[in-house]
């Protein structure tokens, strides 16, 4: 089953919650405390009323895994790739903000000029579909930015790593999901684009947050989609603050970013390592160490003999006993 959804990820402040796809938001399971000396920002004991309204306790948990969110839709008449950029406000515009932040402990009230606060954008991005609006313009969030969207196209260097993962003249992307044949194992497969439209999905790898899943090397990077809630977590702990705190402290299971429950009635409530004061990256991960096989059939003409199909498609059928261990032969 997979789970169609953007979330802001922002630790202080979240959106509304919608039931609609590309609308959801995650809520913390707890309640957060806010130093804002120090910006940061753990939970208390209490846990959020959204999330025991939505009974989390029957919710199934699943892998909050640390990369870059993307979205699959439609662009230049096929589907495409798009990377996650938010609309921020200029220096001076934030100055105002934050000003105004620190002298009301809040940003209710305050009043932003769309036109001309905010930093230009390329001309093909598009807001995240629960942007609010008012008089045609997208509407900061809390935190004053506007999510949104740009297309992965292969020339534009600074999504470099996230066109490595899709072939657009043969149509797939390469994700990375548990396998069909076995649940406790992983494979890395050449999906169609067209069998992830309205997807949301998590780029992780070698050149991505400090890669945490210890995926390829700088000599070969290796790179991989995910999506969002495709990995599910066999044995969460009950939802009890010190019971959490030791799961990720003592647990194989635990070495993990996060959690997101994803609740019957579509509520997604989330916990990060961060929220309970714990570290992250802390050693190993529970992910990187899943073995693995590759599924990427050799037959289809990918577009450059170089790239990571052709070099994971040498490797079709071949299985790798950690994901971390994958690598192409010199």
């Amino acid at each position: 089953m997979i789970f169609f959804f953007f979330s802001n990820y922002i630790s202080l402040i979240f959106g509304v919650i919608s039931k609609e796809k590309l609308h959801l938001k995650v809520e913390t399971v707890y309640h957060l405390s806010v130093c804002l000396q120090q910006f940061q920002v753990v939970a208390t004991a209490n846990v959020n009323p959204v999330a025991l309204e939505a009974n989390v306790d029957c919710a199934l948990a699943t892998e909050k895994l640390d990369g870059t969110c993307c979205y699959v839709t439609v662009y230049k008449g096929q589907p495409y790739l798009w990377a996650r950029l938010d609309r921020k406000p200029n220096k001076q515009a934030e100055k105002r903000f934050k000003k105004y932040q620190h002298s009301h402990r809040s940003c209710k009230g305050f009043t932003w000029n769309v036109e001309e606060d905010f930093k230009t954008v390329p001309e093909t991005w598009i807001p995240a579909h629960r942007v609010k609006h008012h008089n045609g313009h997208p509407v900061p969030d809390e935190h004053g930015h506007i999510p949104g969207w740009v297309p992965v196209e292969k020339d534009n260097k600074q999504y470099c790593w996230h066109s490595s993962v899709v072939d657009y003249e043969v149509g797939v992307a390469l994700v990375l999901r548990p396998s069909a044949d076995d649940e406790d194992m992983l494979e890395i497969a050449a999906v169609p684009l067209s069998e992830l439209m309205e997807q949301t999905l998590e780029l992780i790898g070698t050149n991505v947050n400090g890669n945490p899943y210890v995926l390829g090397s700088k000599k070969q990077p290796v790179h991989c989609l995910v999506s969002h809630g495709s990995v599910k977590i066999r044995n969460p702990p009950p939802v009890d603050f010190q019971q959490l705190c030791s799961w990720f402290q003592e647990s194989p299971e635990g070495r993990v970013e996060g959690i997101v429950w994803h609740c019957n009635d579509g509520t997604l409530i989330k916990v990060h390592r961060h929220h309970l004061g714990l570290r992250w990256p802390d050693g190993e991960s529970c992910f990187g160490n899943k073995s693995v096989i590759i599924r990427v059939d050799g037959t289809a003409e990918y577009k450059n003999t170089k790239d990571l199909f052709t070099s994971f498609s040498t490797l079709n059928g071949h299985c790798f006993s950690r994901l971390q261990d994958i690598q192409f032969d010199p």
